[in-house]
């Protein structure tokens, strides 16, 4: 099923009030359609020139080297591999820091490593759309970031078409069909399962194909 925009732009509208800024959870595991569903919202809602942005989750993976030291470069993409606090001290600064440029990271898959400062978010950017694996996520320290939104998304996507879109993905990336589905079977689907079975509850759940 494709998500209903008009009815997700309603529901975001109406809960924005006052001109306030909001903060828009959209979760769901590895290969769900958050990044194409917050792009697409973000446009839906008038883009930036209507004062919508997005903030993804990826920007603040570990860097190799980090990943490295602790023996988890295998695991990238796992809870344990993101800077959970570095995401709450932003999410923390867009909620309160109102009247002043908030800059993000983002995550360059070129470079394979995360920008710095790559996203300013300034005053006029009321609605912010945030889109990651684990934002809802029910286990320590994730589950500080829930509370923060004032609205939450969850993309509910069958675990055997997102086995074939990881592997498509790692495809797409110049793997051969038994790299991509080493990949997929030994990192992005059990990062899959974390999601599906330890994600909290959400405000709207979407169950998309």
């Amino acid at each position: 099923m494709t998500p209903d925009l008009d009815a997700l732009a309603a529901r975001i509208m109406a809960t924005q009030s006052d001109d306030c800024r909001i903060l828009v959870a959209i979760a769901g595991a590895p290969a769900s359609g958050k990044s194409t569903l917050s792009d697409r919202l973000c446009h839906h809602l008038g883009g930036d020139k209507a004062g919508a942005a997005v903030v993804p989750m990826d920007g603040f993976h570990f860097d190799d080297a980090i990943l490295k030291q602790r023996g988890l470069l295998n695991r990238k993409g796992a809870p344990n591999t993101f800077d959970v606090g570095g995401l709450q001290r932003i999410l923390t600064a867009l909620k309160t820091e109102t009247d002043q440029d908030v800059y993000v990271p983002l995550f360059d898959r070129g470079l394979e490593l995360s920008r710095g400062s790559a996203r300013s978010i300034s005053p006029r950017h009321k609605i912010i759309l945030v889109e990651g694996n684990y934002l809802l996520l029910g286990q320590a320290p994730w589950d500080q970031l829930a509370p923060m939104f004032d609205l939450s998304i969850y993309l509910d996507v069958d675990e055997d078409i997102l086995r074939a879109r990881l592997i498509d993905r790692w495809r797409g990336f110049g793997f051969d069909d038994a790299s991509a589905l080493e990949k997929a079977l030994g990192n992005d689907l059990p990062n899959a399962q974390i999601v599906a079975t330890m994600t909290g509850p959400s405000d709207i759940r979407v169950t998309a194909g």
